[in-house]
């Protein structure tokens, strides 16, 4: 899950601390934001849940069989009494004991030099898929078995930050990996249960349970770290840190997510029981054969400024905007007029105080969308229309904002 947290809080039982387990306190004020402890509210908003990625290589699901996962779980019928039959509830316990052995083997644990996490096995090749945040500035790699054994040495094949998502492949020992099945995270209905498979604060072979609270939930990291995700899936299963990268499964035994970040209560100084967030697997099975391929996103589906940006404050301090550091040539923003200087301070109607207001604003929006762009220059206000683009690999290692911003979120004083 992300920020650095010690394991060492587990009792009685020393972990490593892993630099791969994202906790964001939670704030319930209105429009309900997560944010990481001294870092820039991050927004939560609600999204459509689009895309109807195809399944992973190597293990394939129908989409019928995905739409069809909400009943797949049985229901324990209650009599006239209200007692709740046994059968029923002996019937969901043996799903949950059939689910687990069929998927558990295909999640594995990644360890760096920095911490561990999870990951999926993608296909038969020995590809695995996981968070970027798990696999950082890594170079190489160790991944375990569920099964144990000796871990498998693993390169590192694309990363792509926006999504939070990256591909490894394993050297050698391809051929004891077993590839997972990919659902159709589109068909997920709220209510579904759902089990949380990975490898939480070092424990190999953790499953949590719990359902489906909400869909297409829009939710920032927050600063430090660039990803904006896009439709996530929210459950209730825990996910605490190390489950990063792991697989967040429906009673079909299908993939419908990849457990990403759970939310913190700063009150209470702890995890926010019960809010936990997963990149919908649809998301997966677009961006992962990219990386694998190519190494790179061409076709994300995010859309993009073209311009390198930073929040900009005023003289009191307070966020006034996002300053434009560069421009890309050809991009939506030179295709509108923008230069390097202007001051963006609203996109699509919608304020851009900061960086993370626009990164957020524009993970609602699509490729081709034509929006207005409230400009500040040389103190004189101006509205343009803007053609979005598309946000790409390229355009991330040059430091564009998209969905997601390369550098770290800045503050910049504005005049005296």
């Amino acid at each position: 899950m992300g920020a650095r947290v010690n394991a060492g809080h587990v009792p009685g039982k020393k972990v490593r601390p892993s630099a791969h387990a994202r906790v964001w306190p939670w704030q319930p004020a209105a429009g309900r934001g997560l944010a990481a402890a001294g870092i820039a509210a991050a927004v939560l908003g609600v999204a459509a849940c689009g895309g109807a990625g195809p399944s992973g290589p190597g293990a394939s699901a129908t989409g019928a069989a995905a739409a069809s996962a909400s009943s797949a779980a049985p229901s324990a019928t209650a009599s006239a009494s209200g007692t709740v039959s046994p059968g029923a509830a002996f019937s969901l316990e043996q799903q949950y004991e059939q689910v687990v052995a069929r998927v558990l083997p295909s999640v594995v644990q990644i360890s760096t030099s920095e911490g561990s996490g999870s990951g999926v096995v993608y296909d038969a090749k020995g590809d695995i898929v996981t968070n970027a945040h798990v696999v950082g500035t890594a170079t190489t790699l160790q991944v375990g078995l569920a099964s144990g054994g000796k871990p498998l040495a693993a390169k590192v094949v694309g990363v792509f930050a926006p999504d939070d998502l990256a591909v490894i492949r394993v050297q050698a020992g391809a051929g004891t990996l077993h590839p997972a099945t990919f659902g159709r995270s589109a068909a997920v209905k709220v209510g579904e249960i759902v089990l949380a498979m990975g490898n939480p604060l070092g424990l190999t072979g953790t499953v949590t349970d719990g359902i489906v609270s909400a869909t297409g939930r829009t939710v920032s990291e927050g600063q430090g770290n660039s990803a904006v995700l896009i439709s996530a899936v929210q459950t209730s299963a825990a996910i605490n840190p190390g489950n990063s990268g792991g697989a967040l499964v429906n009673l079909a035994g299908q993939v419908i997510g990849i457990p990403t970040l759970a939310a913190a209560d700063p009150q209470l100084g702890g995890a926010a029981a019960g809010i936990g967030f997963a990149i919908p697997s649809d998301t997966v099975t677009s961006i992962a054969p990219q990386l694998i391929s190519a190494g790179k996103v061409t076709s994300s589906g995010r859309a993009s400024l073209g311009i390198s940006a930073q929040t900009v404050a005023d003289a009191a301090g307070q966020p006034a905007g996002v300053g434009v550091v560069a421009v890309t040539p050809g991009g939506a923003a030179a295709r509108a007029g923008i230069t390097a200087g202007d001051i963006l301070t609203a996109l699509a109607g919608q304020p851009t105080a900061t960086l993370a207001a626009l990164q957020s604003i524009l993970a609602a929006h699509k490729p081709g969308d034509r929006v207005p762009a409230r400009l500040s220059r040389d103190g004189n206000t101006s509205t343009v229309t803007v053609t979005l683009g598309t946000l790409t690999s390229q355009a991330v290692s040059s430091g564009q904002v998209g969905a997601a911003q390369a550098a770290a979120d800045q503050l910049s004083a504005l005049g005296g």
